[in-house]
């Protein structure tokens, strides 16, 4: 059995090794993956695709709020005593039926629906000695998880385009997809960027922008005290919860873990000045925040939320062009708005991108039989929509929404629905 920060050689004879093995040591607590925080903060310094999700700030706060039906398996792997990479684990009890239980292997971090582009970092030319060593450990651990779900990779992830080769070769179960994701890239100026984006876009810009300011006394201003974070925070709170209880959802901050979280997220960001929190007041009274965060040269749009009594002044609309502009100041180069990928966000020159979603297990195992089965009924599904009639496929579609809605164990919660449309709503509604 593997114990927390063990040493362990990657050299075991039945593995093809194409390349030196690495040392590999387990955490297993919060408190030993803070004794490797600064050789952490290095490894993401030296990782091209680095993002505010892999850092331990995210995930370590991420943990203390949402991790406590989880357990951790974190992984780091050195050579010559230098980390050279780190794969950030945990482990959750999974119901596959209603009488048989799995052991799922995910990223830390996912689960609750709040982090995007998780990530196995690796320090460029070492990936293929990792892919090697991590697999050299997940077959030591076999006997603690059935199936791996990796969610969210950057779609360009060399640690899991690596370890998804070696799995292969390896005749192990793998099975991917890829979900939708959307980014601006943003150019030096406001002027250049105006003219990236539609006359009509540019229009609205200036007409609502205006309009806003003539009708009401606008203060728009970036949350930059840590005094003021906890006001400004139910601020966003309300706003958003109003306007997912409006249509019947119960939001996604009913959760009083999932408020905790921004609030100790919000103090660490604020700490490192890596907070983008934006809000507009209207007559003194909050009308509209838009929660992000800063890594390098990109701005990530995290939630937000709005005033619905403001729809026809399209408060989000005009605050969400005064946050892109004020970043194209700063020298900010890409406005990321993280899952999905629609009009609403198109319209501000996004371009469509994706996220891949690795799932792998041993073959011949019951987590494999698992992933199989996923499989084929997704390319069943797949083959329906193609084949049905459109008419016959939206019936289908909304018996099986209607079935999802009274059973308790639906794979995907309220909350985990909203987070994956919270970036069009304040669009499509302002």
């Amino acid at each position: 059995m593997l114990t927390a920060s063990q040493p362990i050689a990657a050299n075991d004879k039945s593995l093809d090794m194409s390349s030196k093995p690495l040392e590999i040591r387990a955490y297993r607590s919060l408190d030993e993956l803070q004794a490797i925080r600064v050789p952490w903060k290095e490894l993401l310094s030296d990782y091209p695709l680095a993002t505010t999700f892999s850092t331990p700030e995210w995930l370590m706060c991420w943990w203390r709020n949402f991790g406590a039906r989880q357990e951790l398996l974190v992984a780091g792997f050195y050579a010559d005593s230098r980390l050279v990479a780190l794969a950030p684990l945990s482990l959750t009890k999974f119901r596959a039926g209603r009488v048989i239980s799995l052991w799922q292997l995910r990223l830390m971090g996912d689960s609750s629906h709040d982090s995007d582009n998780l990530d196995l970092l690796v320090r460029p030319g070492f990936e293929e000695s990792f892919a090697t060593s991590l697999l050299h450990f997940l077959e030591r651990a076999r006997g603690r998880w059935d199936f791996a779900q990796l969610n969210t990779l950057p779609e360009r992830s060399p640690a899991a385009h690596a370890l998804g080769q070696l799995l292969r070769r390896r005749k192990w179960v793998v099975t991917s997809n890829r979900s939708p994701a959307s980014a601006i890239a943003l150019p030096g100026t406001w002027g250049e960027y105006l003219q990236s984006i539609s006359s009509k876009e540019r229009g609205k810009i200036t007409y609502y922008s205006k309009r806003l300011e003539n009708k009401y006394q606008a203060r728009f201003y970036r949350c930059e005290n840590e005094d003021k974070l906890p006001q400004c925070l139910d601020a966003l709170f309300d706003l958003h919860q109003k306007r997912w209880q409006s249509a019947g959802q119960p939001g996604s901050f009913a959760s009083a873990e999932r408020r905790q979280f921004y609030l100790d997220l919000g103090r660490e960001l604020l700490a490192r000045n890596l907070l983008e929190f934006w809000l507009v007041d209207l007559n003194g009274t909050p009308a509209a925040a838009q929660f992000g965060f800063r890594f390098g040269t990109t701005v990530s749009q995290l939630q937000e939320g709005f005033d619905r009594q403001y729809a026809r002044d399209s408060v989000g609309y005009v605050l969400r062009a005064r946050v892109i502009r004020e970043l194209i100041a700063q020298g900010v180069r890409t406005y990321d708005f993280l899952g999905g990928s629609d009009e609403s966000k198109q319209r501000w020159g996004a371009q469509a991108g994706h996220y891949l979603n690795l799932s792998f297990a041993r073959p011949l195992t019951a987590g494999a039989a698992f992933l199989q089965t996923q499989q084929s009924a997704a390319q069943s599904k797949e083959w329906l929509r193609r084949n049905l009639p459109a008419s016959a496929w939206k019936i289908l579609r909304g018996i099986k929404v209607g079935v999802r809605g009274k059973e308790k164990g639906a794979l995907i919660s309220p909350q985990g629905a909203q987070r994956k449309t919270k970036e069009s709503a304040q669009d499509k509604a302002s």
